[in-house]
């Protein structure tokens, strides 16, 4: 194995998947939620460095190769892992079911691909599926951006009275702690989040189908 700045990226994005769970289980939020965001950016950040690097270093190895979509996967499972598990105090199927989707669908792949073996070259990553990580990964940044605009507008409202609280918000009375941006932020990056997962869900869809396409004819039996 060699061991170039590529691959250590690509390990530290590895090694970064189950740390966003760790930040909730040490940290009280918001701050989880903030510490998970900057590690998960951090962490895809480092999803294009480390390709770009090795390409342009001609330091592409097999190591490397296997490595990146597993990092990847791993990022991606494990923060819908979180964002499912603390979503189901509001218990939404607007974000279960496309997390079902892309779940489902990386079992899937990864299953086709260990039982073709040797074949599975046949089944290379398309710039479409490219797409579909890029998606992923913007929707689950804006999601936990989410929880950080949720708890905030709490722990600034703590105490105040309902009534209060919603004029303040329909701009009746004068917003002294910045409540109605909070709230707008919460609101608006939970829409937009959605629908990038939405989006995101549909490409998984497409890709998984793609690669389905693909395997058949190693999947024939032979008579």
């Amino acid at each position: 194995m060699r061991w170039n700045l590529p691959n250590i990226l690509t390990l530290l994005r590895l090694l970064a998947a189950p740390g966003l769970a760790v930040m909730f289980l040490y940290f009280s939020r918001p701050y989880a939620d903030w510490y998970a965001l900057v590690l998960f950016v951090g962490a895809a950040a480092t999803d294009w460095f480390d390709g770009y690097l090795a390409r342009a270093w001609k330091q592409e190895t097999k190591m490397g190769a296997m490595l990146d979509p597993i990092a990847d996967k791993a990022m991606v499972v494990i923060a819908l892992m979180i964002l499912v598990g603390y979503a189901a105090e509001h218990w939404t199927p607007w974000l279960v079911l496309p997390a079902t989707v892309i779940l489902f669908r990386e079992v899937f792949v990864s299953g086709l691909r260990e039982y073709l073996g040797d074949t599975a070259g046949t089944l290379k990553v398309t710039k479409l599926a490219k797409w579909k990580t890029t998606a992923q990964m913007i929707a689950i940044a804006t999601l936990f951006s989410q929880g950080i605009f949720e708890h905030h507008l709490v722990m600034k409202s703590w105490g105040m009275d309902e009534a209060l609280l919603q004029q303040v918000l329909n701009g009746e009375t004068e917003d002294l702690y910045g409540l109605r941006l909070m709230y707008d932020g919460m609101v608006w990056s939970g829409r937009l989040g959605l629908w990038l997962l939405w989006i995101a869900a549909a490409l998984t869809l497409i890709t998984g189908a793609d690669y389905l396409r693909k395997a058949l004819p190693h999947l024939r039996e032979t008579r």
